[in-house]
């Protein structure tokens, strides 16, 4: 869990991304629902482009959010997320479409991940100056991309996992993350659980990301304590909400 756990309230627009918020060179961070205009069921900090909500809602909220992070609105790169495993190196500000993840060694560019129950992956080496960060739903999960996105960071910045500081951030814990056999079947045994009375599995993605981050050689890994589905008055959570919220972000970058 996290070595730094902030403590949840609707006066806060985001939580610290555990260790990593420790490096005065970063942002890193997750935003919370809250401190936006946005009415519901997309109250109030939406940041999601790709929802209902007025794009004039959405816009005031990322100003909003980075103001509170002291970075610039506009210098940030995002990524219509598709559930898979495909990863970017982006050198520029700018909106791409089908990669759930992205990595940089830019500075002055925030990577931003969008989540309403998937997981947040978040990492930086302070060796080579590298980031990267990862949208984990359980497809993208199974494709493997958190461990796909530490050979990336190897290949293209020659970091060493041993290196990297990794932050799994809040999205939906076990206890609430009820799947069918066809969606459990494609996870090792370590990470889903029978529940007989429920009829059902209980899958738990950010153990399966952090035990890939491990794999890979990952060791200084920090978990949020936090779960979107139990504390969805301060996230959204897209099963609590039952499709209809907004989209919160997990945001890293380095500070020029």
């Amino acid at each position: 869990m996290d070595a730094t756990q902030s403590t949840l309230s609707d006066r806060y627009s985001s939580i610290p991304a555990g260790h990593l918020a420790a490096f005065p060179e970063l942002i890193a961070a997750q935003s919370t629902r809250h401190g936006g205009v946005s009415p519901a069921p997309y109250a109030s900090l939406n940041l999601g482009r790709y929802t209902p909500d007025s794009m004039e809602h959405v816009l005031a909220n990322r100003q909003h959010f980075f103001t509170t992070l002291d970075w610039p609105p506009e210098a940030f790169a995002e990524s219509h997320q598709v559930h898979q495993d495909q990863l970017l190196r982006v050198e520029e500000p700018g909106s791409w479409e089908g990669f759930d993840g992205m990595l940089t060694q830019k500075k002055g560019l925030a990577l931003t991940i969008t989540v309403a129950d998937c997981c947040p992956v978040l990492l930086y080496d302070p060796v080579t100056e590298s980031i990267g960060a990862a949208h984990a739903g359980w497809k993208g999960t199974v494709a493997g991309i958190a461990r796909k996105l530490v050979w990336r960071m190897q290949a293209d910045f020659g970091v060493s996992p041993s290196d990297i500081y990794a932050w799994t951030g809040a999205c939906i814990t076990p206890d609430h993350y009820e799947v069918d056999a066809d969606v459990a079947n494609q996870f090792p045994e370590d990470h889903k659980q029978w529940v007989e009375e429920r009829r059902k599995f209980l899958l738990d993605v950010p153990g399966a990301n952090a035990a890939q981050l491990r794999a890979a050689g990952v060791n200084r890994l920090e978990q949020a304590a936090f779960c979107s589905y139990r504390d969805h008055e301060h996230f959204f959570s897209h099963r609590y909400d039952r499709g209809k919220t907004g989209r919160g972000w997990a945001v890293i970058g380095m500070r020029p």
